[in-house]
């Protein structure tokens, strides 16, 4: 592994006979402003007591520019009161739980529109992904639940339109996770749609009650669904022809990229107690499972572990994506060997500062921009609402990582039954901030306070003809020996959409030598003398 030679800074001594001493900036903290922002949602799971499966497994959420003013809005996912799934005891929420929707003012505050905007779906919200499925130039919202999905079709005055009967949409499954991507290469957006299982409304009572619930064995699995973009506003589900039919895998989420490199998008589902599913695409429309032959299929030991959401970027800057996947346990850490990967959870330290914790949301994101993507995990109990701490750890940029959380602000003392998490800039300040999804209880934005000491670019490529972020781009940067890798998708960790633009951070260097842009289709852009601490919209063709 190399690295770049980033200049130093000279700290200023209180004498003058003491020698001179170099030091870097401090690290960031993160600050909960989530009253402060004007943020009053709390999830529910529709009862008083958590009792079964369906209950512990949301909320996650999705964060899109819905209005195209530049800034990062927040829809936040809810449970709802079901006869098949809640107790009796909790009837008092029918009708008082739903999604929520919150502008970002661009002053660091939010407004709640959701009643406004048409998207307070009452349903049993679980995740959301948004895309311009339609090519009309703003991004349309598309929202995953316990029953039929719903898709919503962005107006473009500020308003939604629900228009699943038309589109196809309305998946009936238990869904959790759906990726956006061109597989078929004809210039609009196709979907796939990990489903869960299905849940028998308590019938199966064969466990241990200590234990909490049944656990996804208990269940029947639901296969996911890959579905073909018309271009007329309707979809046609191809999973069976396109090769993507895993009837038995209990899919948590799911991840549209390219880990082999090949300039065409796979597909990464991470499933529930048994394998996880590699689609390869093989250019032609069709993919093939590989899993198995790229080690990505089980966990460290070889079993089916309980992976959640699966979570890619260059962790080694070697020029290949890797992938996070937390999980009950410790989670792995894949690295990616050109053909192969090899599970460095144990040399990482990752299994050291993960290992006590139930991991669900996890994220890559370079916290303090100095080049190298650390670790945040959102932490909490499966099957009680027993609270847990949430995991930052620092890569040092040698193949370890160090537990920074305790250091990292008060949030970090806190406990709680974390689920989604999804980082955005929000207030485009050139330092990542966090979203944080917790079952029952508040959601938390935090942000980030002091990441942009240090220099960084955040690369938009923009479709020529919509004008809209061209999902599945691939943007490298190189400076000096350091290469820096990182793909636009939306769709990433568990449950959440996060924000799409891809953001670097540079640590003192001001300058990055050469940017290149792999477009969706094969072409490519390249800049040289990028400047620093700037958003790079760049237009293909352009």
């Amino acid at each position: 592994m190399t690295q770049t030679s980033f200049k130093v800074v000279p700290v200023l001594l209180l004498f003058a006979t003491a020698p001179a001493v170099f030091a870097d900036p401090p690290l960031p903290t993160f600050t909960d402003v989530t009253e402060s922002a004007g943020i009053s949602f709390k999830h529910s799971y529709g009862d008083h007591d958590l009792s079964n499966i369906v209950e512990g497994t949301g909320p996650g959420c999705a964060i899109f520019d819905y209005d195209n003013d530049g800034y990062l809005d927040i829809y936040f996912l809810n449970g709802c009161w079901l006869r098949e799934v809640n107790d009796n005891f909790g009837r008092d929420l029918r009708g008082k739980l739903f999604n929520a929707l919150y502008h970002n003012n661009g002053d660091g505050t939010f407004t709640d529109v959701t009643k406004k905007a048409g998207v307070g779906h009452d349903g049993y919200g679980m995740g959301a992904s948004a895309a311009d499925y339609d090519n009309d130039g703003d991004l349309d919202l598309y929202v995953l639940n316990y029953g039929p999905n719903v898709l919503y079709r962005n107006n473009g005055d500020g308003t939604f339109t629900d228009v699943t009967a038309k589109s196809g949409l309305g998946d009936p499954f238990w869904s959790l996770s759906a990726p956006w991507l061109d597989y078929d290469g004809d210039g609009d957006l196709d979907l796939y749609v990990a489903n869960y299982l299905q849940y028998d409304a308590g019938k199966f009572r064969d466990f241990y009650p200590a234990a909490g619930y049944p656990g996804p064995l208990s269940y029947k699995a639901q296969p996911d669904h890959l579905c073909r973009n018309n271009g007329d506003g309707t979809f046609t589900d191809v999973t069976e022809e396109t090769g993507v039919y895993f009837p038995d895998g209990r899919a948590m989420s799911a991840v549209a990229t390219d880990l082999n490199d090949d300039g065409r998008l796979d597909l990464y589902v991470t499933n529930d107690a048994t394998p996880n599913c590699y689609f390869v695409s093989a250019g032609n429309g069709t993919f093939k499972n590989e899993a198995l032959k790229w080690g990505v299929a089980f966990g460290e030991g070889g079993q089916g572990a309980s992976s959640m959401g699966p979570v890619i970027g260059d962790v080694d800057r070697n020029g290949l994506l890797d992938l996070l996947v937390p999980d009950m346990g410790y989670g792995c850490l894949l690295l990616n060997k050109g053909g192969f990967f090899i599970d460095v959870t144990a040399p990482s330290n990752l299994a050291v500062i993960c290992g006590q914790y139930t991991g669900w949301g996890g994220l890559l994101i370079d916290y303090d921009n100095d080049g190298y993507l650390d670790v945040f995990v959102a932490n909490g109990n499966a099957h009680h609402e027993y609270t847990e701490e949430d995991v930052l750890a620092r890569n040092s940029g040698n193949g370890k990582f160090v537990d920074v959380a305790r250091s990292s602000g008060p949030y970090f003392h806190e406990k709680h039954v974390g689920r989604g998490a999804a980082w955005a800039d929000y207030d485009n300040d050139g330092d990542v901030d966090i979203i944080v999804m917790n079952l029952n209880g508040p959601a938390k934005l935090l942000r980030n306070d002091g990441g942009n000491k240090r220099n960084w670019v955040t690369v938009v490529p923009m479709r020529a003809d919509t004008k809209m972020i061209a999902l599945g781009t691939r943007v490298t940067l190189t400076i000096g020996d350091l290469k820096m890798v990182q793909e636009v998708t939306g769709v990433t960790g568990y449950l959440s959409h996060s924000d799409a633009r891809a953001h670097f951070g540079l640590g003192d260097a001001e300058k990055v030598d050469l940017l290149e842009i792999r477009w969706p289709q094969g072409r490519t852009t390249k800049q040289e003398n990028v400047k620093a601490n700037q958003f790079l919209e760049i237009v293909q063709g352009t």
